[in-house]
């Protein structure tokens, strides 16, 4: 028994395996050019969310949207970058980013209207999932260096040309994500760049085939690209006697029936099935909001239902 789901009323009899992607990007230290002027470029006020559970509402990624305004400003007004950071957990959707960038000052106020026009734009196109986003800017002292030009090509072009988002949905489950890519992060040391990503799919192929398109785009930069262990799927046993008991004993505490679900994400269960295959297992818990976010909260009030349906359960078995 997996006491770690997140919706109330929802058995779990499966779920995504998955594996991380780090890429690493080099770069060179050049000196900045005088004639120009710093700006502070800041993407916040997304929701982020859970990698896998939420890699469907359409939520914005930070990372995306940021790469997008300074692959258009590099091209349009020469625009160099000195830093770019944003996202943090590899299993969850970055919901800020920050880049310091340096403009030739014949550009500057053009600069400044476009990024006053792209946050226009980028929220009208997110006015339904991310009402709080916000592009904003503001003067920065001088960078000591800005990359150059070529890492400064290959890192948004390929940031652009990463995926982000679903990937396939399940021919067999309706509305299920199987096979999914996260952007998780971007972060710059002295001489490197790391790109944290994680792929999921429900299938052994599936996640082999995405990590293999999110590894081709940064091979084509020039990245150093480093697989974590995964982790394997749980695959779903409708005929299992936990979830035949679990679901008795939730009709018969609340007189409904529960959903029996699987879910776009990784359960401990897929761990464990994978050293004891025959186990019979099932997942659930109380309702959790706004999972690997500064949001995350329990709905109290299933607290005291799922106590009750686990209580339940272990006098059925014993």
């Amino acid at each position: 028994m997996n006491l770690d789901s997140e919706d109330e009323g929802e058995l779990f009899i499966g779920c995504a395996g998955g594996m991380d992607t780090t890429i690493t990007l080099n770069y060179s230290k050049v000196p900045v050019n005088y004639d120009c002027v710093g700006f502070l470029i800041k993407v916040s006020g997304l929701q982020g969310g859970h990698s896998g559970d939420d890699i469907n509402k359409g939520l914005g990624n930070a990372n995306k949207i940021l790469n997008r305004l300074l692959w258009n400003a590099s091209n349009r007004f020469e625009t160099r970058i000195s830093s770019f950071e944003g996202g943090n957990l590899r299993n969850a959707i970055s919901r800020e980013a920050f880049a310091t960038v340096m403009v030739p000052k014949r550009f500057q106020e053009e600069f400044i209207k476009y990024v006053k026009e792209f946050n226009s734009i980028v929220k009208t196109e997110f006015k339904t999932t991310e009402p709080g986003l916000l592009v904003s800017y503001k003067s920065a002292e001088m960078p000591s260096f800005v990359m150059d030009l070529s890492s400064q090509e290959r890192l948004l072009n390929s940031i652009y040309a990463c995926p982000h988002g679903v990937i396939a949905m399940s021919a067999d489950v309706p509305n299920f994500v199987d096979t999914s890519t996260n952007l998780a992060s971007i972060k710059f040391s002295d001489k490197q760049i790391i790109i944290g990503t994680s792929q999921r799919s429900s299938s052994v192929s599936g996640k082999e085939d995405v990590v293999s398109m999110v590894a081709s785009v940064f091979r084509l930069a020039g990245g150093k690209i480093v697989h974590g262990d995964g982790y394997p799927g749980w695959t779903p046993n409708p005929g299992s006697l936990v979830l035949d008991i679990t679901r008795n004993a939730y009709k018969k505490l609340f007189a409904t029936e529960p959903k029996v679900l699987a879910i776009h994400a990784g359960l401990e269960c897929g761990l464990i099935g994978e050293q004891y295959p025959e186990m019979d297992m099932i997942s659930y818990g109380p309702t959790i909001k706004g999972a690997h976010s500064p949001d995350e909260r329990l709905l109290i009030t299933t607290v005291k239902k799922f106590w009750d349906l686990t209580v339940e359960v272990l006098a059925e078995y014993s």
